[in-house]
């Protein structure tokens, strides 16, 4: 565990998510509920109809997702929680197709370089400890002409707005390990990726991006840029919240 005063290592921070979010799974999707009719309208539906051949969804939490994606893909889904991903499979027992369900750390893919045909990630960038690395982690195991599907919140280019947002940033991070002030798009674009749709709403908080990995791309280096500040290290005792 951190010290007071010393950030916390990755595995540290990536043990606190999964506890947090094992915490709310069983009140996850009455509000996550919320929280979409207010920002995502219908982005979980522009998410999964971008998806074709192998799929794999990074982070699929209860498995929100899965009557939005189309027939006959083949979809694998992994998540850091395991209660999460109970709730996932009680889903996915009910859906046409079969869904392969994996725990996993979005970080650190547990799948060959160049397995699968489309990436998904729908609200999973803006509560992973290191974006950077899953970012890096969703491309290379992308097969090249292959696609990367994000939907999340980010960074507003509003001054005002992203000024609210840095505002509450370190208390959303302390208390549901919900990072305000990430910009996925930088990584997108520095990996090499085309980006061939994005769009900004609710005052540029939320994303959503299309981007393809060029036929003949090299995977990307190990090493990576972090894209936000260090972890906070306070107080790791309080009550743990929702990810929006």
């Amino acid at each position: 565990m951190a010290r007071a005063g010393q950030p916390r290592t990755r595995a540290e921070e990536t043990a606190r998510v999964r506890a947090i979010y094992d915490t709310m799974a069983p009140r996850y999707d009455r509000l996550i509920g919320v929280a979409e009719r207010v920002l995502l309208g219908d982005g979980r539906q522009w998410a999964c109809a971008q998806a074709t051949g192998r799929v794999l969804e990074v982070a699929i939490a209860t498995g929100r997702n899965l009557p939005f994606y189309p027939e006959g893909v083949q979809l694998t889904g992994v998540d850091l929680s395991p209660r999460m991903l109970d709730r996932a499979g009680a889903r996915a027992e009910t859906h046409p197709s079969p869904v392969d369900l994996q725990l996993g750390d979005a970080q650190h893919l547990a799948y060959s370089d160049a397995t699968f045909d489309t990436v998904v990630a729908t609200l999973t960038l803006c509560s992973i400890p290191d974006d950077g690395a899953a970012v890096a982690e969703m491309i290379r195991v992308l097969r090249p002409g292959g696609r990367l599907v994000l939907l999340d919140h980010v960074a507003s280019p509003n001054p005002v707005v992203r000024a609210v947002q840095r505002l509450f940033d370190p208390m959303l991070v302390r208390l549901q390990a919900d990072h305000l002030l990430r910009e996925p798009a930088t990584a997108v674009r520095r990996a090499g990726l085309v980006i061939e749709q994005l769009e900004r709403s609710r005052w540029g908080v939320v994303l959503r991006l299309a981007a393809r990995k060029p036929p003949e791309s090299a995977p990307p280096p190990h090493q990576h840029l972090p894209l936000a500040a260090p972890v906070d290290t306070s107080d790791d005792t309080a009550p743990k919240g929702p990810r929006p």
